[in-house]
């Protein structure tokens, strides 16, 4: 098949350096699968047969820098190769079994000798059991898979060893989501029945990544967890937003869970442009924007309310984050920024609808709290995660504040406490209460230089010492009210 896989030349030096050697290397996995689709090649994935591993590392080494990834599983990275980013994985075929409970359980030999057929057997879904060949130009495909593929169906390969691990009935919800495939009965069924307890969270939360941040439509995903009983081991905070009810006059999609689909997928489409660690925010705090809806979700009046269920979604916020182990990305605090844009995903519509009484420290304070970017992303997927004709007219203004104050940080304060020293004041509480009292009104823009600030501050001293004497009442006024408090 000429012309399918514009590989790098250096990987078609390596497959014919391998062919001299008296081996072959074959193009596996992924790459394939996403030539197919018409999609982007990321990783390169070679299995070469007919070279023992010391010859087969002997080869390698004349090219780059080779890794050994554990020698039982007979995988190299191939690290320098010119024109591919990363490393290439290269492998000698396998042979799995299972040797004990979990996706760490299973036993893995590399037989060089074994035919194609008999290595692909050993992968979990046909469309995945695709092998390609650089130097002829030729599709193997042993198990069906050009034909599951065109067909957008995904099959499992051998139903008798697919439940060996476990990961794979995962992996069948965020590849069903990636690329919009229906999962073969037969298949799905081995899903269902599947245990998910004995994975560890590292590797569950590695294929909800791959949900959330690579797929148009999450929700697929996310249905199919349902429906096959996952969210119980997954994401039980997720499993009551189904039987929770919302106003129909607010959200005539349904039910929390309805939404919470709906959510994922508006925020899918705003993504694109973030880096990792913030789109990965972005996707969680979608997912767990109304987790307090279950608890504060009351008929009154006639109407259905769910008062307090921003604040009320933190805690089992925290608990699914603790539960995948969601902490930091690349430096990046993921978890923090996830709650707190469950707990303030209203403030940009409430904000709106006291806009006439709402000051730029009350803009600030909440770009102090979360991304404002992210909180708008999120706000706009929550107005938009309904049916109905909604509008994101309150999250435009707000960011159109934001972009206009340059509110996207807190700015640093511009008096510190050693300026308060150089004018005579003396350390204490006092100090502190004058200290935080004059940045509140650096917030609200009242003071933008450090002579004004020092005006206020000797003020607000002035005040403080009156008040020990007994003359006025009360501490320095902290910058009037929060508007982004209201509601």
């Amino acid at each position: 098949m000429p012309g399918l896989l514009p590989l790098p030349a250096s990987i078609r030096t390596l497959c014919e350096r391998v062919r001299d050697d008296g081996g072959r290397a074959l193009l596996v996995g992924g790459a394939v699968r996403d030539a197919l689709l018409g999609l982007p090649l990321e990783d390169y994935d070679l299995e070469v047969y007919g070279l023992d591993l010391d010859a087969l590392k002997r080869t390698l080494t004349s090219f780059g820098r080779v890794d050994a990834v554990g020698q039982a599983f007979s995988v190299f990275k191939l690290s320098g190769l010119e024109g591919v980013a990363g490393a290439v994985d290269v492998a000698l075929p396998r042979r799995d079994s299972r040797a004990g409970p979990g996706h760490r359980g299973i036993a893995v030999v590399g037989e060089p000798h074994l035919t194609i057929e008999e290595a692909a057997r050993r992968r979990d879904f046909t469309i995945n059991a695709l092998l390609f060949d650089p130097l002829s130009d030729e599709l193997i495909d042993p198990h069906g898979g050009q034909r599951d593929l065109a067909a957008r169906l995904l099959r499992a390969v051998d139903p008798t060893t697919f439940g060996d691990d476990p990961l794979r009935a995962l992996r069948a919800v965020q590849l069903a989501a990636r690329f919009d495939l229906t999962v073969e009965p037969a298949t799905a069924r081995l899903c269902a029945s599947t245990p998910l307890a004995e994975l560890p969270s590292e590797r569950i939360f590695g294929e909800i990544e791959k949900l959330l941040l690579k797929s148009k439509r999450p929700s697929i995903g996310l249905r199919l967890m349902r429906d096959w009983g996952m969210l119980g081991v997954v994401a039980p905070e997720l499993a009551p937003l189904a039987d929770t009810p919302q106003d129909p006059l607010w959200h005539p999609e349904g039910d929390v869970w309805t939404h919470t689909l709906l959510v994922c997928d508006q925020a899918a489409a705003l993504r694109a442009d973030l880096d990792r660690p913030r789109a990965l925010a972005l996707m969680l705090a979608a997912l767990c924007h109304d987790l307090g809806k279950p608890m504060t979700t009351r008929h009154e009046d006639g109407r259905i309310r769910s008062r307090g269920h921003e604040e009320a979604g933190v805690a089992p916020t925290r608990a699914l984050l603790d539960r995948l182990n969601v902490h930091t990305l690349t430096g990046y605090d993921v978890r923090g920024q996830v709650l707190a844009l469950v707990a303030h995903h209203l403030k940009p519509g409430l904000l709106y609808d006291n806009r006439d009484d709402v000051s730029d420290g009350a803009i600030r304070r909440l770009a102090g709290k979360c991304e404002p970017e992210l909180l708008y992303r999120v706000a706009c997927a929550d107005c938009l995660g309904r049916t109905g004709r909604f509008e994101t007219r309150s999250m435009d203004w707000f960011i159109g504040r934001v972009r206009e104050l340059d509110a996207h940080r807190l700015p640093a304060p511009i008096l510190h406490g050693r300026d308060l020293l150089a004018i005579g004041m003396v350390p204490g509480p006092a100090l502190g209460r004058v200290l935080r009292a004059v940045y509140e009104k650096q917030l609200d823009g009242d003071i933008d230089n450090h002579a004004s600030a020092l005006d206020a501050a000797r003020e607000l001293w002035r005040r403080e010492e009156d008040s020990r004497a007994g003359k006025t009442p009360g501490t320095p006024n902290a910058g009037g009210i929060d508007s982004s408090q209201r509601g």
